[in-house]
């Protein structure tokens, strides 16, 4: 017997994508072979097994079709099937056909088809569908005038950090030997050169900025947090971020921290290895320390647990009473008090490795003072079911995160346009996504190109990122002007279909400049104001402003299409006077195609996809008429385009 279900066809699951707990769902599957078989069964797993009989349909083009009604869990949870036909004692399995749970059945496949069942009373910030964010290193931004005092104040702090004379000058590479980027040479960017930069950032179209982390610590990158409670002294104060918050939100921009909880610096005034802070404070220094604790020491004080081995990263015990109190449920917490000063949420640094019950409460803490603050996470792969530490954990459930970094939508990008994937193969994994994430979790996704974690994105696009040279010949590493016009190409077109999917578009500062740069620390350079390339930035702004005018391209229903292997496309809907929030919003719908080839290619779009439109638009004023139920669309080689339906 050979059994077929297919969880993107409605046919076979109705509804569609992740069920708030204890919703119905009709699952069908099909049976080809001589005769009928004696059972068929969906086998399902909730945290208890259970087996729900299937009826037949009858019998169509030579397949017999069964099908069952039933109620998902009562709780959140991952909801797990397969099939089983049983014949003459013999029994066939249909499974899903890789991890992602989703798509069309495998016989025999080990993996079984998901449905994410997540609490009904789940809601992510209204704000957050609506997003254009822009995150910034403070440090590399710009330098805002009259605030010198605050270089001589870190200069006082640790004498051995350099301070950048030339604003344009390539950061410093000086590694340890277990490869730890020391980072201590600054620019000056502080949190007044941004307060002056809003501007250019309201111009621009950004509604959200994220700040990689501003509390006080030795390197420029702050990943090492040296006090939770004092915004770095280089960057400001925190009357300097109340300001900031304020300024911006009249703006119509908020600002969201990076929350660093799996670690702290090993200079930190929690554990003082270096015995900045005194002899009898912190960890390293006091074996009677009240944050000792925090620690856990296999010998103290030199043999200490580290994230990653690096010892400037002392881990902490993220469970431990006296550390949760500090940081989330504290009447004057971490998490809390800097919500009360202005910001807008949090997104947490490696969050898959931050353990469960501290991601719930921390969820809650920050709600209970702002309902509509984010609580975003680091979260490389699938976050519904993310295996971490041996565990699988799911982040979409409503109890933990509001949403995550879309990881897997930057790297099938990555892999499309650089011709490594086919536009089909990567429908099929953002489908999946589609699948498995509740739309609360899916539109409010962080939609990332570039980061402080990986090389430029252009570098990447253009296929020389830098990574086969040695790192200490990285500084001077430029790319050519033939890789540089290939790269900026595909670097609009990932742009124009990170304005077209549910999510906020992030954008790495200096990105819409045409930064280049190989990895840390050299995509970590300072934007380069005045040398900006004008015509990329003029692009970003033009699709940034083609998403913020079109809500159908924000909250739209969403399905991604591939018309053949180097042209990938998305449709967004809105129908019924509602979007897929539920929201009211007026009928609309677009499509963006984008062509990887070098080949102009024709693309067929039928009526029906389009909401039945006879006349379509582009983002270039190009009309289209339809012509026997179809309009022939062609894209330009290497290039993009959207189009939005007259009238729909």
């Amino acid at each position: 017997m050979v059994l077929q279900h297919n969880t993107t066809d409605a046919f076979y699951r109705t509804p569609q994508g992740a069920l708030p707990a204890g919703s119905q769902v009709c699952l069908r599957v099909a049976v080809q072979g001589p005769g009928e078989p004696d059972s068929v069964e969906i086998r399902a797993w909730d945290g208890k097994e259970h087996h729900f009989p299937m009826k037949s349909l009858g019998a169509r083009d030579g397949k017999i079709y069964y099908e069952v009604q039933l109620t998902v869990s009562e709780k959140p949870c991952l909801f797990w099937y397969r099939f089983e036909a049983t014949k003459n004692g013999v029994r066939d399995v249909l499974g899903a056909p890789n991890d992602s749970g989703c798509g069309v059945g495998v016989m025999n496949g080990t993996t079984d088809f998901q449905i994410t069942v997540y609490d009904p009373q789940y809601h992510t910030p209204a704000w957050m569908p609506d997003g254009v964010m822009y995150q910034i290193m403070v440090d590399r931004f710009f330098h805002g005038e009259g605030t010198d005092a605050l270089l001589h104040a870190k200069d006082e702090y640790d004498k051995k950090i350099e301070l950048h004379d030339n604003w344009h000058d390539m950061p410093w590479l000086n590694v340890s030997e277990n490869g730890d980027n020391f980072a201590h040479d600054f620019f000056g960017g502080n949190l007044e050169g941004v307060r002056q930069k809003l501007p250019y950032l309201k111009e621009l179209g950004v509604s959200v900025i994220y700040f990689n982390p501003i509390f006080t610590a030795r390197t420029n990158h702050k990943y090492d947090t040296s006090n939770y409670m004092q915004v770095d002294p280089m960057f400001g104060d925190e009357a300097k971020l109340s300001q900031l918050c304020k300024e911006a939100g009249e703006m119509g921009i908020r600002i969201m921290l990076d929350g660093v909880f799996s670690h702290v610096g090993s200079d930190s005034v929690y554990f003082n290895r270096r015995g900045t802070h005194g002899e009898k404070i912190g960890a390293y220094r006091d074996p009677d320390s009240p944050y000792k604790k925090w620690f856990t020491f296999k010998n103290w004080p030199d043999d200490y647990d580290c994230w990653w081995g690096f010892r400037t990263l002392p881990n902490v015990n993220e469970m431990d009473d006296d550390f949760r109190r500090y940081i989330l449920n504290g009447e004057d917490a971490v998490v809390k008090h800097w919500i009360r000063t202005g910001t807008s949420g949090w997104r947490l640094d490696v969050a898959d490795e931050l353990p469960m019950e501290f991601l719930r409460e921390l969820r809650r803490e920050v709600k209970s003072v702002d309902d509509e603050a984010a609580v975003l996470g680091e979260v490389w792969e699938d976050a519904s079911h993310k295996v971490s530490y041996g565990v699988m954990r799911s982040y979409v459930l409503g109890d933990t995160l509001d949403s995550a970094m879309n990881y897997p939508l930057r790297e099938a990008l990555i892999a499309y346009l650089m011709g490594r994937r086919s536009a089909g193969s990567v429908v099929a994994d953002l489908s999946a996504l589609q699948q498995n994430y509740p739309k609360p979790f899916l539109y409010s996704l962080m939609n990332l190109m570039g980061s402080h974690d990986r090389p430029r994105i252009l570098n990447v696009l253009a296929g020389n990122d830098g990574n086969d040279i040695p790192r200490d010949k990285r500084a001077e590493h430029q790319l050519s002007q033939e890789e540089r016009m290939i790269g900026t190409l595909r670097q609009r077109m990932m742009l124009r279909m990170m304005m077209s999917v549910p999510g906020m578009p992030c954008i790495y500062y200096a990105d819409e400049a045409g930064m280049e740069g190989c990895a840390d620390p050299f995509c970590r350079r300072t934007y380069p104001w005045g040398a900006e390339d004008k015509q990329l930035l003029v692009y970003y702004r033009g699709m940034i402003a083609m998403r913020n005018s079109n809500a159908v391209l924000r909250t739209g229903e969403c399905r991604y299409i591939a018309p053949c292997d180097s042209v990938l496309g998305v449709i967004r809907t809105i129908s019924g006077g509602k979007d897929a929030l539920g929201r009211e919003a007026k009928d609309a719908c677009a499509v963006t195609l984008i062509n990887r080839s070098a080949r102009v290619q024709e693309v067929y779009l039928t009526c029906e996809e389009l909401m039945g439109a006879t006349e379509i638009i582009s983002d270039r004023d190009e009309v289209r008429t339809a012509r026997a139920g179809a309009f022939t669309v062609t894209v330009p080689g290497m290039h993009g385009v959207t189009y939005f339906v007259q009238n729909p």
